[in-house]
C-alpha cells in the first residue's frame, strides 16, 4: 500500500496537477522544449513539461496518455515506433550471422536466440526461456553480468554465468563486436556512432573502479544507442520534409525515444502512414531491415 501510495502521489504531482497548469491559454495546447545537446547518447530530451516520461507501464499511468488528444475533431494522433531498433543495430554492427539471418527472416528474435543457445527448435522454446534470452539480448548492451541476469530472471548465479557463456558461443559475432568496441574505446578514449558522432570517454582508464566500469559500459552501448538516436533524427528530418513537399496538414509533434507522434487529419491518415513508414525505414541502410509499427487513434493512448 505504501508503494502504491507513492506511485499515485507521483502521478498526481508530476502530471495530473501540473499538466493543466502548463496549457497555453492562447492555443489550448501543451508545448514542451526540446534539447539537442543534453542527453549524452544524442537523443532529444524534453522539459517544461517532460513529455518523454509520460507513463505507459501501469493502468493509472496510461490514463495520463489518454488525456493527449488531436488538435481538433476529425483528426487523429498517429504513433510510429521502431521495432527493436537497438538489436537491429547490434546485428548490423556485429555482423553476427545468426542475428542478421534471424532479422532478415522476420523471426521472433528472442525465441530464436533462446533456441540457438539451448540447441532446440524455436517452436519448443518456453516463455521462460524466451524471457531469459530477451533480458540478455538487451542487457549485454548495458554491461549486464551474471549476477544481474540472475536477479532479473530468477536464475541461480551459476546458471546465469553458464547461460552467458552459451550465448557468446552461439553468437560469436556479438562477443567479438563487444570486445572490439571496448578495445577501441580504451585506445582512442572515445566511442563513435556509425555516423561518426563522437562521445569522449576520458574515464575509461580511471583508477576509480566505478568510474572505469561506467565508461566501459558506455563504450559498448554508445555506438548502439547513439546510432539509434541518429537514425530517429534522420527519420524526423525526412518525415518533416516529405510532409512539406506533399503539402499535407499533418504535423510531427513529438519524439519519444524510438517513437514519433504526429497530428493527422483523418482524410490524410492513409497517405501519412505510408509516408512515415517509408521515411523511417529508409533513414539508414543496415544489414537487416528497419521495421516500423504504426497505430492511430483519438488519443495518444489509443494510438500507441
Amino acid at each position: 500500500m505504501v508503494l502504491e501510495w507513492r506511485q499515485l502521489t507521483k502521478l498526481v504531482g508530476t502530471y495530473v496537477d501540473s499538466l493543466p497548469q502548463l496549457v497555453d491559454p492562447e492555443t489550448g495546447r501543451v508545448h514542451t522544449t526540446f534539447n539537442q545537446a543534453v542527453a549524452a547518447t544524442g537523443r532529444l530530451s524534453s522539459e517544461d513539461p517532460n513529455l518523454q516520461n509520460i507513463p505507459i507501464r501501469t493502468e493509472e499511468g496510461k490514463k495520463v496518455r489518454a488525456a493527449f488528444v488531436p488538435r481538433k475533431k476529425g483528426w487523429v494522433l498517429l504513433s510510429a515506433d521502431y521495432s527493436q531498433i537497438e538489436l537491429r543495430i547490434l546485428a548490423h554492427l556485429s555482423g553476427d550471422k545468426a542475428l542478421v539471418e534471424s532479422f532478415q527472416k522476420g523471426e521472433d528474435i528472442h525465441a530464436r536466440t533462446a533456441a540457438i543457445v539451448h540447441g532446440m527448435m524455436p517452436a519448443l522454446v518456453s516463455p521462460e526461456l524466451r524471457n531469459q534470452a530477451k533480458v540478455i539480448n538487451y542487457g549485454l548492451m548495458y554491461g549486464m553480468g551474471a549476477s544481474r541476469l540472475a536477479k532479473e530472471t530468477g536464475m541461480r548465479p551459476p546458471e546465469a554465468k553458464k547461460f552467458i557463456e552459451r550465448y557468446f558461443q552461439a553468437l560469436p559475432g556479438v562477443k567479438r563486436y563487444l570486445d572490439e568496441s571496448l578495445a577501441s574505446a580504451q585506445r582512442d578514449k572515445e566511442a563513435r556512432t556509425m555516423f561518426g558522432r563522437r562521445r569522449p570517454l576520458g574515464e575509461i582508464d580511471s583508477t576509480n573502479a566505478m568510474q572505469r566500469i561506467a565508461a566501459e559500459n558506455m563504450a559498448v552501448n554508445t555506438p548502439i544507442q547513439g546510432a539509434a538516436a541518429d537514425i530517429v533524427k534522420r527519420a524526423m528530418l525526412q518525415v518533416h520534409a516529405r510532409l512539406a513537399a506533399r503539402g499535407l496538414q499533418a504535423k510531427l509533434l513529438l519524439q519519444v525515444h524510438d517513437e514519433l507522434v504526429l497530428d493527422v487529419p483523418q482524410d490524410e491518415r492513409t497517405e501519412v502512414e505510408r509516408l512515415v513508414r517509408d521515411a523511417m525505414m529508409q533513414a539508414a541502410e543496415l544489414a537487416v531491415p528497419l521495421e516500423v509499427s504504426i497505430g492511430a487513434g483519438d488519443s495518444w493512448l489509443a494510438a500507441h
